[in-house]
């Protein structure tokens, strides 16, 4: 058996024993390396770990480190509170604004499932309050999670452009970035229409509020100086072109120097499993690039006639995957898998990309996925949970099974 086989049939191991049982990926994933690349490959140690990406590790602690801080002091909860109180009683825009404050979350670097275990209680409250119903509510979270992910300096973001600068793809940061957001601004919409919440635009609240109202609500000096950060990080990144983790720990330092006993446990918050997972599937993705899995996998997509039907198959690999895996653990994997469709199926790598990126997260309504099982936990007393669940269900299998396709359609299909 070849190389590109055996690291093929490692990954499907990692994924089925990383989805069946309670154990980080990451950790499988350097345990696979390690095998892979030592008895199959016939590397030495030091260049199996030399497939890590310390900038993205570092990327990946600077961004939670930041928000990790802006969540203790409070600054997350004045977001929230803004935007609640800016629809002024219309009831029928407070699911757009869970939406949009998820959204922003993940879009400041957030982990997806943190933002939506934040948002969720809060959101579904409001459901049961108003009488929204809660499955529009609940998936609302989710895809604003997901529409806000992939910006450039967010943890989808970071990893996805990583992995296409070092597979030497062109950078295609605003093209992946708007694709997810599009794209979940339309299911959010088709929600809204199918679930009610036309119903919902003659409603009007009679009080709204937050239970972690502080007093007058009225922004403190570290919440103040929070929203500078996120705005000096984003402009620092994206105009002078700073390496985003470098500047995301450097803003995180300076707020923990001014307010030191606030957040003296904030590195204790950072995304540790997040990080070892990253760090973990990173490295197998170096070993499957090593074994020639992804151009093997590749010739034989493109091999089934156009590549135009190998880019289908494959957003719907990552689709399937990544409805009962992680997200974060399969995006390095199957965008190298992709470059010999891009190479030689004269395919667009950024629209490609952002098709693999959109298909591999939308599904992340599942109940089988982190976001979709604390929408789950987080139901409102007003829904039975066999009920509320089998609506997520439904609801999941029906993206699992349009979605890959729709995104294909809209992103690949029209550059053919």
């Amino acid at each position: 058996m070849g190389p590109e086989w055996v690291a093929i049939l490692a990954l499907v191991a990692l994924f089925v024993v990383g989805t069946v049982l309670p154990i980080n990926m990451g950790a499988l994933a350097y345990v696979a390396a390690w095998l892979v690349g030592m008895y199959s490959l016939h590397l030495t140690e030091k260049e199996i770990l030399a497939g890590i990406s310390g900038d993205l590790v570092l990327t990946l602690i600077g961004v939670t480190f930041l928000f990790a801080i802006a969540k203790n002091n409070g600054t997350v909860d004045l977001i929230v509170r803004g935007a609640v109180r800016g629809v002024g009683g219309r009831v029928a825009l407070i699911p757009w604004v869970m939406f949009a404050v998820t959204a922003v979350l993940t879009a400041i670097g957030a982990a997806s499932p943190a933002a939506c275990a934040i948002i969720g209680p809060i959101a579904l409250g409001f459901a049961a309050r108003y009488k929204i119903n809660p499955l529009m509510m609940g998936m609302f979270v989710v895809h604003g999670a997901q529409g806000g992910g992939f910006s450039p300096i967010s943890i989808y973001g970071t990893i996805t452009n990583s992995v296409m600068a070092d597979n030497g793809l062109p950078n295609s940061e605003v093209t992946v970035f708007l694709s997810s957001l599009a794209v979940n601004l339309v299911m959010a919409t088709i929600l809204f229409v199918v679930l009610g919440g036309r119903k919902l635009i003659a409603q009007r609240a009679d009080q709204i509020e937050l239970p972690t109202e502080t007093a007058a609500g009225k922004p403190g000096r570290d919440q103040i100086l929070t929203l500078i950060a996120f705005l000096g990080v984003a402009v620092v990144a994206l105009v002078f072109d700073k390496n985003i983790g470098f500047v995301a720990i450097t803003a995180a330092v300076i707020l923990a120097i001014v307010s030191p006993i606030k957040n003296k446990d904030a590195a204790k918050q950072v995304a540790w499993p997040t990080v070892l997972l990253v760090a973990g599937v990173s490295t197998y993705a170096a070993i499957l690039t090593e074994a020639g899995s992804p151009q093997f996998v590749g010739k034989w997509a493109a091999g089934l006639g156009a590549a135009v039907i190998g880019a289908l198959i494959l957003c719907y690999v990552g689709g399937v995957v990544s409805a009962f895996a992680s997200s974060t653990a399969l995006l390095p994997v199957i965008i190298p898998i992709a470059l010999p469709l891009i190479a030689h199926g004269h395919l667009n790598a950024g629209l490609f990309v952002a098709a693999l990126a959109v298909a591999s997260t939308i599904v992340d309504v599942s109940p089988f996925s982190t976001n979709g099982a604390l929408m789950l936990a987080n139901r409102p007393d007003t829904i039975a949970e066999p009920v509320y669940y089998k609506q997520i269900l439904t609801y999941s299998v029906i993206v699992v099974v349009v979605g890959p396709l729709l995104v294909w359609a809209a992103l690949v299909a029209p550059g053919w």
